[in-house]
């Protein structure tokens, strides 16, 4: 099942640093609570994965930032709705294109607006 990216391109943007900075991707992140452990399984994904993750992100923030005009510029919900499906079926190309699926790309997406070892680790590969 293919799920729509809409709902996570800011967090993804924010991530990455693409469109407000590094500074506000930190922020973006949040904190963790005194009793969390340092380091959350999720961290341990290796540098390829982050890589392709990272790419991935990167054609995605690249399509939202064709389709976005587009939907701006509708305005009825029709032509919406057919922006919103080819914007997603690109963004859904660009992951698979990367090697990874939609469902691992979301889950490495969430993983990481939760563990700040995760943020820092992309980020230096961003740079």
């Amino acid at each position: 099942m293919q799920r729509r990216y809409t709902r996570t391109l800011p967090a993804i943007l924010l991530t990455l640093g693409l469109s407000t900075g590094i500074a506000m991707a930190q922020q973006a992140a949040p904190s963790q609570s005194p009793s969390a452990p340092a380091t959350a399984p999720a961290a341990n994904f290796s540098d390829a994965q982050l890589q392709k993750f990272v790419a991935a992100s990167q054609k995605v923030a690249m399509i939202s930032q064709e389709y976005t005009p587009k939907l701006q510029g509708s305005s009825d919900e029709g032509t919406r709705n057919k922006v919103f499906k080819e914007a997603d079926e690109k963004m859904v190309e660009a992951v698979h294109a990367e090697g990874m699926t939609v469902d691992q790309f979301n889950g490495m997406n969430q993983a990481i607006q939760t563990n700040p070892q995760l943020v820092q680790r992309v980020q230096k590969m961003v740079k």
